[in-house]
Formats: C-alpha cells, structure tokens, sequence
C-alpha cells in the first residue's frame, strides 16, 4: 500500500517514512502544503498523513481542498501539543483521525493500519481464496489451507498483494514498482522479477503467470 506524509519537520518525516516502508508500505514525502495537496492529488495513495502547520498551506486547508473534489482517501492529522490547533477542526475538514505531538511510533502504525482496515471492511472482503491459499490483506498473512502460514517478508507480501487484489489480470513490472517501492526508486526494476521468482519458490511456480511484454498475473483458478 502506498502512503504520503506532508510534514516540514524533516527529520520526523524521514524517521517515519523509514519505519513504515520497514513495514511494508511504499512511502512518498513531501514538506509543503502547497506540494502535498499536488501529490495527494495527482497520485494513487492508500492513507495520508498530514501534519497541520504546514508552509505554502495549513494542514486544514489541504485537507479540506482534499475532501471538495471528492478524494476520499484516509487521512491521519498530526496536530500540535500546545493546543494552538483543535483536534475538533481537524476532523470537521474531514481527516479521518488525529494525533498529538510528541507521538509514539508504535501508536502511529497501528493508527494507520486501523484506518487501512477500515477503509478496507467497508469495501471487498480483506481476505483472498486464490487456490489452495488465502490471502489476508489486512493481516498480511498467507495460510495454506487451514493452518499452515506461509512466512514472507514485508516486501514479498507486498508484490504478492498487487497481484491479489487484481486476481486474474495483467499487472505490469511498472505499477508494482509503484505502489510497493515508491516514485523515488531508482534502483534495478529488475528487483521485480527477484521477488516474483521469491514468490514463486514460496507458493508454486505455476500461480504467477509471466505474460511477456506486459507484466504478471495471478491465476485466479
């Protein structure tokens, strides 16, 4: 899942966004109002976390512009302890969910999971049968039949999500690039083919079908 956090305080912002890609989560930063309102815009985020003293635009007013033309995507407000802000007004401009300064990292990630969970319970069902597998989104688990857990790592779970909750159709090298690494990435897009192969020893290699010239695809049978 891809999320971007809009906070000036840089060093906060690279701790967090260090922390939740460890998590799994493709992590995009920027640290203007101005900018964050552009990107959360203009791309494909799952949650975005914004901080309310923002230069360029005040986290209200970004969030609010966000909520008028119809973006719908989880917000979580990172507000002042001093109380020059009010919680109260964040939430009527539409965030989703507050948090004071200084916070708890750990608070943090399970604040945005519960959102990502909720957002997720009010659409399609979190869990996949692909096969003789099932596909927890929200728990990020893979058990083969009943009991037996499949162990991947934060990224490989991550690919095999993109292809999960697109069962049955072509995924390109360049979209999971995107939402599991981030628009940043400049390393080998190769990498891609690294954790399919990753997955493929996992699960089988008859469940990832290459479809040459175009990207992968879970079988959905």
């Amino acid at each position: 899942m891809r999320l971007l956090i809009v906070e000036d305080e840089k060093r906060l912002a690279l701790s967090l966004a260090k922390g939740l890609t460890a998590e799994g989560f493709a992590v995009d930063v920027v640290h203007d109002g101005r900018e964050g309102l552009h990107q959360a815009g203009e791309g494909s985020y799952d949650l975005v976390i914004l901080d309310i003293m923002l230069p360029g635009m005040n986290g209200y007013r970004v969030c609010a512009a966000l909520r008028a033309a119809g973006h719908d995507v989880p917000i979580l407000m990172l507000t002042a302890k001093d109380g020059e802000y009010d919680e109260a007004e964040g939430l009527d401009t539409g965030a989703d969910d507050y948090l004071t300064k200084p916070f708890s990292y750990v608070v943090l990630v399970a604040r945005v999971k519960a959102l990502l969970r909720r957002r997720g319970s009010a659409g399609a069902s979190p869990v996949h049968v692909i096969g003789e597998f099932r596909v927890d989104t929200a728990a990020r688990r893979v058990l083969r039949g009943e009991e037996e857990e499949i162990a991947l790592t934060a990224k490989e779970f991550s690919v095999l999500e993109q292809l999960v909750v697109r069962a049955g159709e072509v995924v390109s090298k360049s979209e999971i690039l995107e939402h599991v690494w981030d628009f940043a990435y400049e390393g080998d897009p190769n990498i891609v083919e690294v954790y399919i192969s990753t997955l493929r020893r996992k699960l089988g290699a008859s469940l990832i079908r290459t479809v040459r010239g175009a990207g992968y695809r879970l079988e959905a049978r």
